[in-house]
């Protein structure tokens, strides 16, 4: 089925990687992608900003079902050496989006050949700034809508996993993540007079610590959940008391109803900046929701997995991580799965973790991927699927 489209794959896939944009900054990769889309006879048009969509309509009508890909690079200089390397200084396409996308194209390409033999409509979404979450302002234009989207599926390339391996895991997959911003005000003054001071310092040591109990009293211990503080500023002068300090980090859980820790971490830092005589003011960003698959439509796409690996490959369903994907804000509003295609291979120097300067893929999966879409989108669609 794919075999045919690898060098094309590969081609689109190294295209992609030499000129990586940041999201919402995608213009040149819009472009590509509303072009080769306009080739195969569908009528693209842009979404969010810099994102795309384009709808496929089988012979007769009937269920939607929606592929999608992100689109956008990191901030990170490239050190592989490859021919093929950036040509956009200081940036990078370190996580695998430039084969999410080359996979994406070729797997329209496929369909438009086939539409005579489904029911129901495709819809491929290349997405802006999934580094960032901009999956919610997809969803805010539409991008689930006209037509409807009643099943959503997507895939990434992932470091951790041996070629030829796919991992797809029923219910909760990765977590649901919040950025946090607390500032602790006190009142500035001389470092040799305290008492006529207030230290936001010593108020912030204090919730910092405090903190860590939420995690050892209030959480069930086989509920995975991280409260990280990743970020202290304070201070211009080692003889100067702040008047402020501010603490940022994230929080993150891997279980349904973790919101709770939110109102936790919120209780917790107002008592101890009102014992230490300092205010707070506290902001909570969501940043991905959490990411849930639905067993169904994971026992669907682990079955048309099994089939394009065949028996030298392996379908496992063990990989829940703490990272973060807003491929979740698709689950809020239609049943989905998404699966981890694995690429990491010696021999093609695709050892390297996600973000990392060094970071590639194993190009030879790319038609794996490219199959397992295809046959999740037109199982999704088969009669009494």
């Amino acid at each position: 089925m794919v075999t045919t489209h690898h060098e094309e794959l590969i081609r689109l896939r190294r295209e992609f990687h030499r000129y990586p944009e940041l999201g919402f900054a995608e213009f040149r990769t819009q472009s590509i992608v509303m072009e080769y889309l306009g080739e195969l006879g569908l009528d693209p048009r842009p979404i969010g900003g810099t994102g795309v969509v384009a709808t496929l309509r089988g012979c007769e009508g009937g269920r939607t079902v929606m592929l999608r890909a992100d689109m956008d690079g990191l901030p990170v200089t490239e050190r592989t050496g490859l021919p093929y390397a950036s040509c956009n200084e200081g940036l990078m396409h370190a996580c695998g989006h430039d084969g999410h996308m080359a996979m994406l194209l070729i797997a329209a390409k496929i369909l438009v050949s086939r539409k005579e033999q489904f029911s129901g409509n495709m819809k491929f979404v290349f997405q802006p700034n999934e580094e960032n979450a901009g999956a919610s302002i997809l969803i805010e234009q539409g991008v689930m809508a006209d037509p409807h989207v009643d099943g959503v599926f997507g895939l990434h390339l992932w470091s951790a996993l041996p070629s030829g391996t796919i991992d797809i895991i029923d219910g909760p997959q990765m977590a649901g993540a919040y950025d946090f911003s607390l500032e602790i005000i006190g009142a500035g003054g001389h470092a040799g007079f305290a008492h006529k001071a207030i230290d936001p310092i010593v108020a912030a040591s204090a919730v910092i610590q405090a903190v860590q109990s939420i995690q050892t009293r209030e959480l069930n211990a086989q509920d995975p959940a991280v409260i990280m503080f990743t970020q202290v500023v304070a201070g211009s002068s080692q003889n100067i008391i702040p008047e402020s300090a501010t603490l940022r980090g994230t929080i993150r859980f891997l279980y349904e109803g973790g919101e709770h820790i939110l109102e936790a971490f919120r209780r917790t830092a107002e008592h101890v900046c009102a014992a230490y005589r300092t205010e707070c003011k506290l902001s909570i960003i969501l940043g991905n929701s959490l990411l849930s698959n639905d067993p169904r439509m994971a026992s669907m796409m682990r079955d048309e997995a099994a089939i394009v690996l065949g028996r030298e490959g392996t379908v496992s369903r063990h990989i829940r991580t703490m990272a973060g994907e807003d491929f979740s804000e698709y689950l809020r509003f239609a049943p989905g799965a998404f699966a981890f295609l694995g690429v990491n291979n010696p021999d093609a120097g695709s050892v390297y973790p996600h973000h990392h300067p060094k970071f590639t893929i194993d190009e030879k999966m790319l038609p794996v991927g490219t199959e397992l879409l295809v046959r999740s989108a037109l199982r999704f669609l088969a009669p009494g699927a």
